[in-house]
């Protein structure tokens, strides 16, 4: 393997998502991620338990970045505006590296598999963001549906931000949706 060389998790990360892009993730195997990266097997699965979590190691990381917005949102702030804090949060993560979830995100659509296991993540985050709400002294049934909106909004907004012209940033597309939402429950035409 010649000379070492640092950061072998982002280098590994890159060349799965090379190379998922460019064969696919089924005919992607690990022996091939490591031969791109110039590492080893042995050294992609000590970052690594399987050539999924490259696609998902970032949750754990998003889920306490979300339930520290959630803790650090003002002391009036409604759940629901708690929760959206958590949610500007995330944007600034998604937006800073745009280009590498836009290529993450077109290697999970392609995948029935990869769409489960985001979907479990999605429900992992929702878990954490209803724990953080309760932290807050909120009580679990109204934590769990703050949580669970905004889980909602943010499947939506970031669909339109991926797949969209381009036009709006993140964020404004989570608060329109914030917005949106807020009208159908009032009962307001949109």
């Amino acid at each position: 393997m010649g000379r070492w060389e640092p950061n072998a998790r982002g280098r590994l990360e890159q060349a799965a998502l090379e190379l998922y892009v460019e064969r696919g993730y089924e005919q992607t195997p690990v022996a091939e991620i490591t031969r791109r990266a110039g590492l080893t097997e042995r050294t992609f699965f000590r970052h690594f338990a399987d050539k999924r979590e490259v696609l998902f190691a970032g949750s754990g990381r998003l889920e306490e970045l979300c339930a520290g917005a959630v803790a650090a949102a003002p002391p009036a702030a409604t759940p629901m505006e708690a929760a959206v804090a958590a949610l500007d949060a995330a944007a600034d993560v998604f937006e800073e590296r745009g280009d590498l979830v836009r290529l993450r995100q077109s290697v999970i659509d392609a995948n029935a598999e990869l769409r489960e296991r985001e979907l479990i993540k999605l429900a992992s985050l929702s878990g954490a963001l209803a724990g953080a709400l309760r932290d807050r002294g909120v009580a679990d049934l109204t934590a769990r549906l703050a949580a669970e909106a905004a889980i909602a909004v943010l499947k939506v907004a970031f669909g339109r931000w991926i797949h969209g012209p381009g036009e709006q940033t993140l964020r404004q597309l989570l608060a329109e949706c914030v917005d949106a939402l807020g009208a159908a429950v009032a009962g307001e035409a949109v």
